[in-house]
């Protein structure tokens, strides 16, 4: 598909532009309104085919902790049989609680940890099934208090008996530069990974005790922007860090339920990198 086409619909997803003028400028891309109608499923997330992926070997529910404001929902996943393990907090995208996320928290479980899905959107009643509604719920929120549920979510991780006290995040893209804030916030933090997230304020950088990866695709001028000032904030305080650019990729390249950005090549490598990680960290 067109690159154009790609980013026009990355600058509709980050609310740079509306949902009409989207479809206006998309139409003028497409050569018509009805082919620009053609091609908006195939940018859209396909949650039906969401998942390629088996998980026997895992305990799924679906909890709450105590938040800033109330109860704060999230999906857990963890190893069937296994006591005393590293836990990851799972960040989501703009769109809130996806399917997508939750069988990233599940996959994460596999790997031999605990996993926490949390749903930022629980303030407003949980993750709407509309993403374009979750997308707007996402921009309501308080950024003060979502933090705060972000570190109480770390909080409760550490509390389980079944963890062993050590705790990393995850996030993507909205959740990726939650990551990094979560990384400067909680000084108990072993672990960030950051994918194409905005990245943390050079001055915050000091405040980092967490070792940090992150992933960006070569693609994605809007996010990629950040990174030199941000790596070199990293290397001037010694923090122990990783980055990676796959070169060819759109932002979003690690989500499977979108068909034009997803890039199984890069994805299963970043993946990989991820665990390894994790396990580094964690175990």
């Amino acid at each position: 598909m067109d690159q154009k086409i790609i980013t026009l619909y990355d600058s509709f997803t980050h609310s740079e532009i509306n949902r009409k003028d989207f479809m206006k400028k998309l139409a003028v891309l497409t050569g018509s309104t009805a082919l620009a109608l053609t091609v908006l499923p195939l940018l859209e997330n396909n949650y039906a085919a969401a998942s390629s992926f088996h998980f026997d070997d895992i305990e799924v529910e679906n909890l709450t902790f105590p938040g800033v404001d109330g109860e704060m929902k999230a999906v857990l996943a963890r190893p069937k049989g296994k006591k005393k393990l590293g836990c990851v907090v799972v960040i989501h995208e703009n769109r809130g609680l996806t399917p997508h996320i939750v069988d990233v928290t599940k996959r994460i479980a596999t790997e031999g940890f605990i996993a926490l899905g949390v749903d930022a959107l629980s303030p407003f009643g949980g993750t709407p099934e509309d993403e374009n509604k979750g997308r707007e719920l996402i921009g309501k929120l308080d950024p003060e208090k979502n933090v705060q549920n972000y570190l109480k979510s770390l909080a409760y991780l550490r509390a389980r008996k079944d963890s062993n006290g050590k705790t990393g995040c995850i996030g993507f893209c909205w959740g990726g530069g939650m990551s990094n804030k979560l990384a400067v916030m909680d000084p108990k933090l072993n672990a960030a990974v950051a994918y194409y997230g905005a990245q943390a304020k050079a001055e915050d950088v000091p405040k980092i005790m967490a070792s940090v990866m992150l992933h960006y695709g070569g693609l994605d001028e809007r996010i990629n922007a950040g990174i030199p000032a941000y790596e070199q904030a990293l290397k001037q305080n010694h923090i122990d860090y990783k980055v990676f650019v796959y070169d060819g990729v759109n932002h979003a390249f690690n989500n499977n339920t979108s068909p034009t950005r997803y890039n199984e090549p890069a994805a299963k490598l970043a993946w990989q990198r991820t665990i390894d990680f994790f396990k580094e960290t964690l175990g």
